[in-house]
């Protein structure tokens, strides 16, 4: 019966050298006698030695994709330098800062060191590793090179991270600068138009249309601004709630992104970069072909692709090629079903779709820098037209005024 392996914690410590000198630093171990031991061994003179408790800022912590991503590259790295398997845990787990990701990669070395294998222990955390993933290191274990597909794994993890943030990172500042000049429009009808109305309460003289329309709105959002604020906090939650229980309307949505202009060619390519790393890198693990399609399916983060992969999957497992296939969708972009066609022929499948995703992946990069180019005097406009239209409509009788005079 295997014995389960005690907890790993990160003990801070104090002592003294052979010199006398004192020095400080941390140390995991199980306990702190044995920590005390393994500074004994280094020829210090161990004094304090206490278990080191998360800080304030860290409580609560979530384990975030770019953490798995880099536990992995650690883990490839590990096993190509020889280091055994519980050791590696060890090792990487005292590198994270995040006591959530220490946590975990001490729950998995304890189930590894219990007798389960490394893809096993994984499958029992899928909200941090999922089938692919899982599906992967069994591979690599079974074949007896877990370090390559570790490897692999990293690289495709690295890339579909990066590839993620590249899409949010162009979706990111327009929507945060729509929100502020939202904010600031508001603002600006509430509070300061209000003033203006009273200056020109005693005018006595006709005011123009255009500052009658932004006074009457202002008077409607003085009256209404809690009702509208409502509308739109519920309108948000309400499409959120009914995108998480509703299939079809997720699949209306990511159709319809597919269709708007900019963004939808964004997410068109980095659906089909998404679709050509992911089959390289299960093609490339010696996944067959018709099981990686499974995996791929799920990983294009969008349902027309998806529908797409799943009529490949059949296609494929009934002998039509890959390539073939692809095109007889209307999907996939013509250079994309080209790379692929010379794949098969000439048997450097994985080596094609890899780089076809490269290409996908530095084309969703390019596409990123110039919308974001493309964005900024767009959205100045927008800001201008806004609040320089607010500000002309209260000047605009002031100026009226004066050329009276």
């Amino acid at each position: 019966m295997a014995v389960k392996a005690a907890k790993i914690s990160v003990y801070a410590w104090e002592g003294t050298d052979r010199k006398g000198s004192k020095v400080t630093g941390e140390l995991s171990g199980q306990n702190p006698a044995l920590v005390k031991a393994q500074l004994r061994k280094q020829g210090i003179n161990p004094g304090k030695v206490r278990k080191k408790s998360a800080s304030l800022l860290s409580f609560g912590k979530r384990i975030k994709a770019q953490d798995i991503a880099l536990f992995t590259r650690q883990m490839a790295t590990m096993m190509k330098a020889g280091v055994p398997l519980l050791q590696s845990f060890d090792i990487i787990g005292e590198g994270f800062e995040n006591p959530a990701m220490r946590k975990l990669v001490d729950e998995v070395k304890q189930e590894v060191a219990a007798g389960n294998s490394f893809a096993a222990a994984l499958r029992k955390k899928p909200q941090y590793f999922d089938e692919l993933y899982c599906n992967l290191v069994d591979a690599g274990e079974q074949s007896g090179a877990l370090d390559t597909l570790l490897e692999r794994v990293a690289t495709y993890k690295e890339k579909s991270e990066s590839l993620k943030a590249k899409i949010k990172k162009a979706m990111t500042y327009p929507s945060a600068v729509v929100l502020v000049a939202a904010v600031v429009t508001g603002i600006l009808l509430v509070k300061v138009v209000p003033q203006f109305q009273s200056v020109f309460s005693g005018f006595g003289a006709e005011l123009p249309a255009f500052t009658l329309m932004v006074i009457s709105l202002s008077e409607f959002m003085q009256q209404w601004w809690w009702a509208i604020l409502g509308l739109l906090v519920a309108s948000f939650f309400g499409t959120r709630h009914a995108l998480k229980k509703s299939q079809a309307l997720r699949d209306r949505r990511d159709a319809w992104f597919l269709k708007l202009p900019l963004v939808g060619t964004l997410m068109y390519k980095s659906a089909v970069a998404r679709f050509a790393r992911t089959l390289s890198t299960t093609f490339a693990a010696g996944v067959p072909l018709v099981e990686a399609l499974d995996s791929v399916a799920g990983a294009t983060g969008n349902v027309v692709f998806k529908r797409a992969v799943l009529r490949i999957r059949q296609d494929v497992s009934t002998g039509m090629q890959l390539n073939f296939s692809m095109r007889s969708t209307g999907i996939f972009p013509n250079m994309a079903v080209q790379m692929t066609a010379i794949g098969e022929e000439s048997g450097a499948l994985d080596e094609m779709l890899d780089k076809v995703a490269g290409f996908y992946e530095d084309e969703v990069d390019n596409m990123v820098d110039n919308l974001t180019s493309l964005m900024e005097p767009f959205i100045m406009v927008v800001l201008g037209v806004i609040v320089g239209g607010l500000v002309v409509a209260m000047y605009l009788p002031i100026f009226q005024l004066g050329s009276a005079i």
